[in-house]
Parts: C-alpha cells; structure tokens; sequence
C-alpha cells in the first residue's frame, strides 16, 4: 500500500506511471480475493473390488454472517460432485461417469436441533439414489458430516479400461441459488457466502488390500 501511495503522489501527470499503480493495486486485490476459505484435504480415490471409492474431508469454518442465516432457519444446500474423468494426450479429458451428494442443513428451533437431509446420485444421468435424515444436537456434529468424504462409491469399476489413466475432479460449493430468494440478492458478490472448492486427484488403479 505504501508504494501505491508514493506512486500516485510522485506520479503527478504522468499517466504511465498512475496506471502501473492502478495494475499492481488490482493485481494485489485480485491475489486476495483468490484466496479460498475452503480446501478438499486428504482426498484419494481408488479401485476397492468392484467399486471406485473416495475419501477425504473438506475444511472450512462457517462465517458468521452464513451461522446468522442457519440460526433464523434458512436452509443451507451444500453440493459434492465428483467427475471420473479419462485421460487423453491428443485430445481433452473424457467425462466418464460422476457422483453427487447433495446435503441439506437447518436448524430447528423447537427442537433445538440440526437435522441434515442427503440424497446421493450416480450414474451417467445423476439420477437420485440413497436418501439419509440425520439429526445433531450440536451445529459442529452436523457440520463434521458436511466436511466428511466417508467411503464414497462414484463409479464401478466395470467403466475401468485396463491400461488407461483416470482422474476424480471433486467439487464442493454452497448451492446459493437454493437459498430464499432476498439472501440470494443479499449473498451476491459477497465473498463470505463463496464456500466452494475443487480438487483433482489420479485413480490408483491397484485395488485395495
């Protein structure tokens, strides 16, 4: 910030110089605002028996101003995505199959507690499968199954060519367009409400022992 400042005072009309300032000023808020506040930590996919199986766990802190809207019953939609995806030299990658969780958090006040709703997919189309109601006593409890990856099955491994390589992108993200249409309005271009995160890792191909 100090050399901004001195370059703009020192620059009087050199216009050249005011817009190197400008350019690094952007660059530096730009450097800022690319800094996640969410990671996919520990992820490894591989081939168990029959099945393409993920691990890992996402890491976040919840912002107060999202905990705000928890608490004054606004359900939160948190979506995880994964993308099997083949590995091409001459050409892009090949999208071969993927998976989703769709997670539904919300407080319930009578009740005093945190109930979270998961519908899993898989398949070519996304196709709706397993549906899991949980409840918490406590928003940590139920925000530790939100972070969790816990022994996902995103393929089979009838779709594994032998002597190919593959790769799993993982996604995660707050789905905002499912939020209540004046938080929708509130929550745009306001990094708080920005949790999302992506992270690629290879299939080891050996299954597991």
């Amino acid at each position: 910030m100090a050399f901004i400042t001195r370059c703009w005072k020192n620059g009087g009309g050199d216009v050249a110089a005011r817009c190197i300032c400008l350019f690094v000023l952007v660059c530096c808020a730009t450097l800022v605002h690319a800094q996640s506040p969410v990671d996919i930590g520990q992820l490894s996919v591989e081939r168990v028996d029959d099945e393409v199986i993920a691990t890992g766990n996402i890491v976040f802190e919840l912002p107060a101003v999202v905990e705000d809207a928890l608490l004054k019953g606004v359900p939160l939609y948190f979506v995880l995505e994964a993308e099997l995806l083949r590995e091409r030299w001459y050409w892009f990658d090949r999208k071969m199959t993927s998976a989703k969780r769709h997670m539904r958090l919300v407080y319930l006040p009578l009740m005093r507690r945190w109930r979270l709703n998961v519908t899993a997919g898989a398949g070519r189309e996304g196709g709706v499968g397993l549906a899991l109601n949980q409840n918490y006593d406590t928003l940590d409890q139920a925000l530790a199954a939100v972070k969790r990856v816990p022994h996902w099955q995103i393929a089979d491994a009838a779709e594994i060519l032998p002597g190919t390589k593959y790769k799993v992108e993982l996604r995660f993200r707050l789905d905002l367009s499912q939020l209540p249409l004046p938080f929708q309005i509130g929550a745009f271009g306001q990094s708080e409400w920005d949790l999302a995160a992506t992270a690629t890792v290879p299939l080891n191909m050996n299954p597991a022992k």
